[in-house]
């Protein structure tokens, strides 16, 4: 089974909906079967590349009444994670870069690697405040999940990558991808929002019948973001 996830490392709900669906595919009985790819995407691609503050920011995008009911509801919803979500440190910078190295980790080092680094590069801009633009922190980070080192540095000091990381999210575009995460099974269905660990569950034993026994139908049901908003579940552009 081929699962491709689309986010953007600067959606907090892409990082609790990798985690509630690993929980899920811990769970599955044919876990071994499946393929997880992540896709790139990103919110705001006009975000700058030089780093500010996350809560600045969002303020400007959301309002600052509503800044703190948000991040409280994040904070709560990552604990039960095991995410330790720290806004006041946060770094709001362009995520092309970041990308661009997952795109690498997956291309030349698999899909295990591109996982692990998802997963660092998460940590690093929710909880650690580290800027995921910069390529000497962007290096250790790739390492960590094991990259290659010069391999690495001598990426990011091409242009290697750009062109086909800004196609798949062109693509994801024409697909009618707007909000993040969004998990596509086989190409076919399309689950939006960082479900719960069950529904992801149900979801993977549905797509596993509908292999086994082709006859069409939809897996599930994607639910609606809320435009322009990190509602529960999602990040929509």
């Amino acid at each position: 089974m081929k699962v491709e996830i689309y986010s953007d490392i600067a959606c907090p709900w892409c990082y609790v909906g990798k985690r509630r669906f690993e929980r899920a595919l811990a769970a599955f009985p044919s876990a071994e079967d499946v393929r997880v790819t992540y896709r790139p995407y990103q919110l705001d691609p006009s975000t700058p590349a030089e780093p500010s503050p996350l809560r600045e920011r969002l303020a400007e995008k959301f309002g600052a009444a509503n800044l703190d009911g948000m991040n409280a509801r994040l904070a709560e919803v990552g604990t039960a994670e095991g995410i330790g979500f720290d806004f006041t440190r946060a770094l709001s910078v362009n995520t092309l870069t970041a990308h661009r190295v997952l795109w690498l980790a997956l291309t030349e080092f698999g899909a295990a690697a591109q996982a692990a680094l998802k997963d660092r590069l998460l940590a690093a801009y929710f909880a650690e405040g580290e800027n995921v633009a910069d390529h000497a922190r962007l290096t250790e980070f790739a390492v960590e999940a094991g990259l290659n080192r010069d391999r690495v540095v001598a990426f990011l000091a091409s242009d290697e990558g750009t062109d086909e990381v800004r196609r798949e999210i062109a693509e994801a575009q024409e697909m009618g991808v707007t909000a993040v995460p969004t998990f596509v099974f086989e190409g076919k269905w399309a689950v939006q929002g960082a479900q719960e660990a069950s529904t992801f569950l149900q979801v993977l034993e549905q797509v596993r019948e509908q292999i086994r026994e082709p006859s069409g139908g939809s897996a599930a049901t994607a639910p609606a973001a809320d435009d322009d908003a990190c509602a529960d579940g999602s990040c929509a552009v």
